[in-house]
């Protein structure tokens, strides 16, 4: 493959958990990659984000065709920075993988702070937005026919509903619908657009998710896969890549479950 024909992928929250296997399966599959993530804490979750130590590790992980950028998904700026860096490094943009996310909760859906929801929804949600902001115009640039992809990390909890987190739950339901939306308003341009709804994934945030329910281990969550475990990041990840891969130009507004049987 010659750099003429590398694909360029953009990831966010790519620092570690389903962003970075899944910049780890795009890279194995020949793309170069910009992987995007915020790097410090965030109020009011009462967990750590990834480091920019965490992003230097994922970069170094998709080897040498990979670029790393400190980006927050609240800030469109930011984003539009992080796009702008992958085709000034690699010359255009063919995908953009929205992974970043947090999870919050704990509480009844009429008891969570307006805080904590407008976090939910401001990174989980409209974070995807803005990833698509960001980069459909650089991907529009490529000539047709293009093979641009849109890939985003929805939630097993956007199919159904979830006690004691509406406001993750609200806001990968409204991922699902975004997505739909793309994908029928991005067809006609060669661009699919699809969502990936993970089950229980070992992940930082998946032991966020078992101190609020005050679990004695994520080993725990297993008990809602008819598979009898949790899934692995690196599974999510393979999902993005099949989804971006050249074959699935005929696979657009699908939500593909990884969620070993949970929502069966």
């Amino acid at each position: 493959m010659t750099d003429a024909d590398r694909p360029v992928a953009l990831v966010t929250g790519a620092a570690r958990g389903i962003g970075a296997a899944s910049a780890r399966a795009l890279a194995a599959d020949g793309w170069a990659v910009v992987l995007a993530d915020v790097c410090s804490d965030i109020t009011p979750l009462p967990y750590a984000m990834a480091t920019k130590a965490d992003l230097d590790a994922s970069v170094a992980a998709c080897g040498p065709l990979a670029i790393g950028v400190v980006a927050d998904v609240r800030h469109q700026d930011q984003l539009d920075a992080a796009v702008a860096a992958g085709v000034e490094a690699f010359g255009g943009l063919d995908a953009a993988v929205a992974a970043a996310g947090v999870v919050g909760g704990g509480n009844p859906g009429w008891e969570i702070t307006e805080e904590a929801f407008g976090v939910n929804i401001d990174i989980n949600l409209t974070g995807v937005w803005r990833t698509a902001k960001a980069a459909v115009p650089a991907m529009l640039q490529r000539p047709k026919p293009r093979r641009g992809r849109f890939v985003a990390i929805a939630s097993a909890a956007g199919m159904r509903g979830n006690p004691t987190i509406a406001d993750y739950t609200a806001a990968k339901h409204g991922v699902v619908g975004l997505v739909r939306s793309l994908a029928l308003e991005l067809a006609y341009h060669g661009i699919t657009a699809n969502s990936i709804a993970p089950g229980s994934t070992r992940t930082d945030i998946l032991q966020a998710s078992a101190d609020l329910y005050g679990l004695a281990s994520v080993d725990e969550f297993s008990v809602h896969h008819p598979i009898g475990r949790n899934l692995e990041p690196d599974e999510i990840g393979a999902g993005v890549a099949w989804l971006c891969a050249p074959e699935r130009g005929g696979v657009t507004g699908i939500v593909l479950p990884i969620d070993g049987g949970m929502t069966v």
